[in-house]
């Protein structure tokens, strides 16, 4: 019998980028870099875990934007053409590098990756998600919901319904592309506020995350602090981050993905080659950009771009070896410790955001991979599980009530509320109230029926936590200004036009086709609680 428990759990977001009325976009490529980078390598793990007859265990959100956009065919299209210009590259690279030793080694490992990618997306024929529902089927993978676009909660809930909107689409969504209801959901940027709960409940959900002091500064404080849920007086259960494994991973400082070894992010192709020879593969405006394709390790942390060497990635490999191996081995320490001094098994929550696992460090993937099979093979102090197994074995819990707080920067709501984004509350607050006085309206046909549930839809987007967030980052703000002001005037000229009984039909179907996340939404659902 194993001490304890220990479930990673992965937070798969994106926000909805997707422009029909252009020919390109960059942030569009945002999905094809996760696809290419994190989520088919995750397919590569699973499937090999699975293959090897290894019972993982883990747990990961996919947002209704994200799921939306890996589902729509002129993306799946568009990614298709991404990665074919991703292979005719590096085959022009191993034959450009013929006499480059370790770059044309290099070459022809991701000549190899690519091919890889291809085969797994046309074994699937471009849909991923049915791709991880296998493994949800299996009960390897527990797949949990988010908001229906991201939003911000704490920032919305002087108006319920929108807070209501952003969880019930979210949940209806999730059932008509999985078959069954969400067990769980993952608070947009961990964002809790109280009474959130009982709408959680309302929709069936059975629990969520919070970080680790929305639990430690619970009301009574939790016997067993966050190694343990805690039921809410709602009866949905809140797990709360673990500081410790977090750490190990995210921290700029300590965690493994800064290690020497390992590939460097900020050094690539798109901005090192040639410029014409790179200019097919880059901006159709001429502009350079990041292609993905990187020869260097990040060797100092602190050191200049031109003193990195390059990048092997055997020795990267057997870094995330080593990594995983050091990982397992702080937590049979801590789970260890713990079961000592609990009289239970305790639990080690540790989420991250699953595009760090690819995209930002690239050997993330085989981290996960070697942490699954060396503590199905080398340890039997903890056993992974996700969170749907842990609540259905251990039903009985402390009821508290829960601190209001997220996982952002000082652990309250001020990335996503400060100087650089405040102006757009007062605008979406404003949105909300005429998208919940919309609501208690009867079409007087089809087409007023068709304008008030994508009135809906362009509230649900304007409210992603993506673009305040962006804001306060100081990369891509004009995208995130443009995207947050496009959404709020589409809106307001639908409210204008109902109001008038005028709709006008073609631009209508222009932004249809636009924004046409969540095709069966039903605008009553802003009708007051």
């Amino acid at each position: 019998m194993a001490l304890g428990y220990v479930a990673l759990v992965l937070h798969a977001h994106l926000p909805f980028v997707r422009h029909p009325e252009s020919d390109y976009v960059l942030e569009e490529e945002w999905l094809y870099e996760a696809i290419t980078e994190t989520y088919i390598p995750l397919l590569h793990v699973f499937e090999g875990l699975k293959r090897d007859g290894i019972d993982f265990k883990i747990t990961m959100s996919m947002t209704p934007p994200l799921v939306s956009m890996l589902r729509d065919p002129l993306l799946q299209e568009r990614y298709d053409e991404h990665l074919a210009k991703l292979q005719e590259l590096i085959e022009k690279e191993i034959e450009h590098n013929e006499h480059n030793g370790h770059i044309r080694y290099l070459a022809e490992f991701y000549h190899k990756e690519f091919a890889l990618i291809r085969e797994t997306w046309e074994r699937h024929n471009g849909d991923l998600i049915l791709a991880f529902k296998q493994f949800l089927d299996s009960n390897n993978l527990e797949i949990i919901t988010c908001g229906a676009t991201h939003g911000y909660f704490p920032l919305m809930k002087m108006y319920p319904q929108a807070v209501w909107a952003q969880i019930k689409v979210a949940c209806e969504h999730y059932e008509e592309t999985f078959g069954r209801p969400p067990k769980g959901i993952w608070l947009p940027e961990c964002a809790y506020y109280e009474g959130v709960e009982r709408m959680l409940a309302d929709a069936g959900l059975r629990y969520f995350l919070v970080d680790g002091h929305g639990i430690l500064y619970a009301r009574p404080r939790p016997r067993y602090g966050t190694y343990a849920p805690i039921f809410t007086e709602a009866g949905v259960a809140a797990f709360g981050r673990d500081h410790e494994s977090s750490q190990q991973v995210w921290s700029s400082k300590v965690g493994y993905p800064g290690d020497p070894e390992y590939r460097e992010f900020y050094k690539d192709l798109g901005w090192e080659a040639e410029y014409e020879y790179i200019k097919p593969y880059i901006m159709p405006n001429g502009q350079r950009k990041n292609i993905g394709i990187k020869y260097h390790k990040i060797t100092n942390r602190q050191g200049a771009m031109s003193d990195k060497a390059l990048y092997d990635p055997y020795w990267a490999k057997e870094k995330a070896a080593e990594h995983a191996a050091n990982f397992m081995y702080n937590r049979e320490q801590q789970v260890g410790n713990l079961a000592g001094i609990m009289q239970r098994p305790p639990l080690v929550v540790s989420p991250y955001d699953a595009e760090l696992f690819g995209h930002w460090w690239y050997e993330g993937p085989w981290f996960i991979d070697y942490l699954f099979r060396k503590s199905w093979y080398d340890q039997n102090t903890f056993d992974m599980t996700h969170l749907a197994d842990y609540l259905r074995d251990n039903p009985t819990q402390q009821v508290c009530r829960p601190s209001q707080s997220s996982w952002g920067y000082k652990g309250f709501h001020e990335y996503w509320l400060n100087h650089t984004n405040t102006w757009i509350y007062p605008h979406l607050h404003k949105a909300a109230e005429r998208m919940i006085e919309l609501s208690s309206r009867e079409p007087a046909d089809e087409l007023e029926w068709r304008a008030l549930n994508q009135a809906a839809r362009e509230l649900l987007l304007a409210q992603s936590s993506d673009w305040a967030f962006i804001m306060r980052t100081g990369t891509m703000v004009p995208y995130a200004v443009r995207r947050t002001r496009s959404h709020l005037l589409r809106l307001n000229k639908l409210y204008d036009d109902l109001r008038e009984g005028k709709v006008d039909s073609g631009w209508l179907e222009k932004v249809e086709e636009i924004d046409n996340i969540f095709p069966n939404i039903n605008y009553r659902v802003y009708r007051p609680l």
